[in-house]
């Protein structure tokens, strides 16, 4: 049976805030850092210990990935790569979920946030957030560089890398963590599990909680489950999936 062990970012400012995120690069809080802690610990408690690591080139997974490596006391080859970043929300990145959701309504942020193919409104090119403009997307393609993107493009960035970096790995035997963000996680979940559009959408991956994925020959799933507290991942699931609301 082969493992793999999916691991979404601790919080972040901009989750405590309740912000889009997206490509914006933004530190863990003093809570993202604990959970980072706890998932490490939990991990080592389990009897879990990894050979590589796949993430992205944001600084809440690059964090969040020392932190838990450091826990375990592993020293590993880690992997980065843009391909693993969160979802890009476009314009509404930096924008707050639950006052979105006050001026266009709760039903259009969920399709914003939760639809499979529905992207938010487009970032323009002399836009600060457009990812041209920072140094470590320097080497990629414009094509690679996205205005808006959803769940959908997401999964067309993340399938290649799956098939090309992470199955060789898997396939040599080697024990594989994924720490990345909610979204580029999704669109991973969506790969291995098969998972129908319509039901992805509903998926909510909680911060700082290890997904353990069992896999046959083929690289799809067996099952999965979290590792922790069940009723305290149960709670941390329904406050991601409470964030598009707006304020009573």
């Amino acid at each position: 049976m082969i493992k793999l062990v999916l691991l979404r970012h601790g919080e972040s400012t901009w989750n405590k805030a309740n912000k889009f995120t997206g490509w914006t690069d933004v530190p863990l809080t003093e809570k993202g850092i604990e959970e980072a802690k706890e998932s490490g610990q939990v991990l080592k408690k389990e009897g879990y210990t990894f050979d590589v690591v796949f993430t992205n080139v944001l600084e809440r997974a690059t964090k969040t990935t020392e932190i838990v490596l450091k826990e375990i006391g592993l020293e590993i080859p880690v992997y980065e790569s843009w391909q693993l970043n969160e979802r890009h929300y476009g314009a509404l990145q930096g924008l707050n979920k639950a006052e979105m959701a006050a001026k266009f309504g709760e039903e259009q942020v969920l399709k914003w946030r939760r639809s499979y193919d529905i992207r938010p409104p487009v970032l323009k090119k002399d836009d600060e957030r457009y990812p041209g403009n920072d140094p470590r997307y320097k080497d990629l393609d414009e094509k690679d560089l996205p205005l808006t993107e959803s769940l959908k493009d997401t999964v067309a960035r993340v399938l290649p890398y799956w098939k090309k970096k992470m199955i060789p790995e898997l396939k040599s035997g080697k024990k594989v963590l994924v720490s990345a963000s909610g979204n580029s996680l999704r669109a991973l979940v969506k790969i291995i599990d098969d998972v129908p559009n319509e039901e992805i959408v509903h998926f909510n991956i909680p911060t700082g909680v290890p997904l353990v994925y069992e896999l046959d020959d083929d690289f799809k799933a067996v099952k999965h489950y979290f590792l922790g507290d069940a009723e305290e991942i149960k709670e941390k699931m329904e406050a991601v999936a409470a964030q598009g609301k707006a304020k009573k």
